[in-house]
């Protein structure tokens, strides 16, 4: 697989990311071996960029990448992103971009990844309780202290982004993008783009609305956060999956899949370097990867707007909601 620089960082990595969200326990059940075996299949596609965090499970998908991809791999030969600043406070997910908590985030994940250095450290969400100054202060130390190679930030607006970036380096950007998710491109992409930070967006799949895989029928696992969503079930799920019966269709005339055209029009954005894509299964995965060496012309890209008009936003999920 081809590589890609990151934004103005110094990170060669492949334009397709395997993200390992979902062995957090988020999505339900994980199946710890099949899991193992599905990053092993990544690697032989020649995906070289990993993406995790440290609130996947706190500790459970960050050991599970570490237990897959050491033995198989030189450290130096992968570059592996986590996220921070996420905590539970008794039952509830909350925002905390503290200094202690930063710094804590950063030291367990050093440990579940087995690791001495994180290629690039992002803060999850924004946290409007914590002054950016001190959030800003404490990447700075960690970079200095070498535990950090890159700064980045997960979920952030452009007025976040302004007010970290007075106190650190604020390399990159992990924005949630897809063909039913688009805000982002009036001022977001716009930004990155101008200031040269690396983009690397999440759930290009929809969070599986664009895998095909799913019909009026679909259900799914108590403790898969999808169930508890009103992007998949009611009249706005029906709406969008006849949406995505006409992609599936424009796909196969350009002869690809449905999952393929999902990646390659995220990528297809200018200011998009990496496109970060899930799978538990390896099987799963094989449909993404093609996907770094489709190419979309703008006809391609109008025809899809076109397709898209009747479509409503997927909003996915927040802290708040999980």
């Amino acid at each position: 697989m081809r590589d890609v620089r990151l934004g103005s960082t110094d990170l060669r990595v492949s334009p397709i990311c395997f993200g390992t969200w979902a062995f957090g326990g988020d999505w339900g059940r994980v199946d710890q071996e099949e899991a193992k075996a599905t990053i092993g299949r990544a690697l032989e596609s020649g995906i070289n960029f990993f993406d995790t965090a440290q609130a996947y499970g706190f500790g459970l998908s960050e050991h599970l990448l570490a237990d897959a991809l050491w033995g198989r791999v030189r450290r130096q030969d992968v570059v592996v992103a986590t996220k921070g600043g996420l905590r539970m406070d008794g039952d509830r997910l909350v925002r905390d971009a503290s200094a202690a908590w930063v710094r804590q985030g950063v030291e367990a994940s050093l440990r579940n990844l087995r690791t001495d250095y994180i290629d690039l450290y992002q803060v999850h969400w924004p946290d409007p309780a914590t002054p950016a100054e001190e959030t800003g202060a404490a990447l700075t130390e960690l970079v200095r202290e070498g535990k950090v190679r890159h700064v980045g930030v997960s979920n952030y607006g452009v007025a976040e982004m302004e007010a970290l970036r007075r106190f650190t380096s604020c390399e990159t950007l992990q924005p949630p993008y897809n063909l039913f998710r688009r805000g982002i491109e009036a001022d977001v992409l716009p930004y990155c783009a101008a200031r040269g930070m690396g983009v690397l967006v999440y759930g290009p799949l929809a969070h599986g609305l664009l895998s095909g895989a799913m019909t009026e029928a679909t259900t799914f696992a108590a403790d898969d956060w999808r169930g508890h969503s009103p992007d998949f079930s009611g009249e706005r799920f029906a709406r969008n999956l006849q949406v995505v019966d006409e992609l599936r269709l424009f796909a196969q005339r350009r002869g690809m899949s449905l999952v393929e055209l999902a990646v390659a029009w995220t990528l297809s954005h200018p200011a998009v370097d990496v496109a970060i894509v899930g799978a538990r299964r390896p099987a799963q995965l094989d449909g993404s990867v093609g996907a770094a060496d489709v190419k979309l012309t703008d006809e391609d890209r109008a025809e899809i707007d076109r397709i898209l008009a009747p479509a409503v936003t997927v909003h996915g999920a927040t802290p708040e909601g999980m």
